[in-house]
């Protein structure tokens, strides 16, 4: 029996036994996998400070603003962050101070659920690339975030000073806490602004969640542009640091897509429905041998068609051998 081009099989789930291998799976597989390589960008920017300083490059106080006001015409976190008041630091600190934390692992358990299977595998190399990426360049490039700039003007910057939690010392002081004074005081990555991870972060959900539920893009794009106005009013971020950010995120995406994303079979409604995936984007030339897609009647599908053309004789694995290391890791988890 034939199957499409770039097919893997998967093994055959019953419905009684679907709430059993999600219990049973979930932690040894796709979940704990994911977990990993954001893991390690914790632990490469804790590590950070054990740099000695005569190592480091110089600190760019000046760069980021420079650029903000060539871009922009004025620094947007100023003018974001002029009036404050309870209900905008609240609505700030939701997406910023909770959701960039939550949402990955709420963001992982839909995707396990309603996704294709090894969907979340794939967000977790990519996260924790775009992740290692993105400390790498902070710690190569360090510059210092808006707080700096109101705190100390445009002068020069040095290592061993301290973070500033900037606008969540009002949250701090809202519900009586010292979570956020105490742990962007005693911060590895005080000028790790560029960059923005936040908005990296954001963006990879956004495009991930947006391959699984199309239908919701706007909702998702919507999120990512609050979390941007967050880290803006709350001086954490330029506008320029959330550019980058997304950008970096959005060629993390792509690059995964088209090498490891499974593609969404729309009589599919869960992961357990999928017999085989599709890995990589749709091309014309990739359809069933001679046999396009347009003018199928009811009774055809892609076993009968698959079946029917020379595409049952290629190959079933989506991955090539000389790909990258991604590639050789993720190889050992493709299913």
């Amino acid at each position: 029996m034939g199957l499409p081009h770039h097919a893997t099989i998967l093994p055959t789930f019953h419905a009684d036994s679907c709430v059993l291998d999600m219990v049973l799976r979930l932690p040894v597989s796709d979940i704990r996998r994911t977990i990993y390589l954001p893991y390690s960008r914790r632990c490469a920017d804790f590590n950070s400070r054990f740099i000695p300083s005569e190592w480091r490059p110089p600190i760019w106080v000046k760069v980021l603003p420079a650029l903000e006001n060539i871009l922009y015409g004025a620094n947007l976190s100023n003018i974001l962050s002029a009036h404050q008041n309870t209900f905008l630091d609240l609505l700030a600190w939701f997406p910023y101070g909770i959701g960039h934390f939550g949402a990955p692992f709420v963001c992982s358990a839909i995707m396990f659920i309603w996704g294709p299977p090894t969907t979340v595998t794939t967000f977790g190399f990519a996260f924790g690339y775009m992740n290692l990426i993105g400390v790498i360049t902070q710690v190569l490039l360090p510059c210092s975030p808006p707080w700096y700039e109101n705190m100390y003007g445009l002068a020069p910057a040095n290592y061993s000073m301290k973070g500033s939690p900037a606008g969540l010392a009002r949250i701090d002081a809202l519900f009586g806490l010292d979570i956020y004074t105490s742990g962007f005081t005693a911060s590895p990555m005080v000028f790790g602004a560029f960059p923005s991870l936040h908005a990296a972060t954001s963006t990879l959900e956004a495009l991930f969640m947006s391959h699984v539920f199309p239908k919701l893009t706007p909702l998702f794009a919507v999120y990512v542009m609050w979390l941007w106005w967050a880290t803006m009013y709350l001086s954490h971020h330029y506008a320029v640091d959330l550019v980058a950010g997304s950008m970096l995120a959005g060629v993390i995406f792509y690059f995964a897509k088209s090498k490891f994303l499974p593609r969404l079979q729309p009589d599919k409604n869960n992961r357990w429905d999928y017999d085989y995936i599709e890995i990589g984007e749709r091309h014309d030339e990739y359809e069933y041998g001679l046999a396009g897609m347009d003018g199928l009647g009811p009774d055809s599908d892609e076993w009968t068609i698959g079946s029917s053309s020379s595409v049952s004789s290629g190959s079933m694995s989506p991955i090539e051998e000389n790909q990258t290391l991604w590639t050789e890791a993720y190889s050992n988890h493709e299913r």
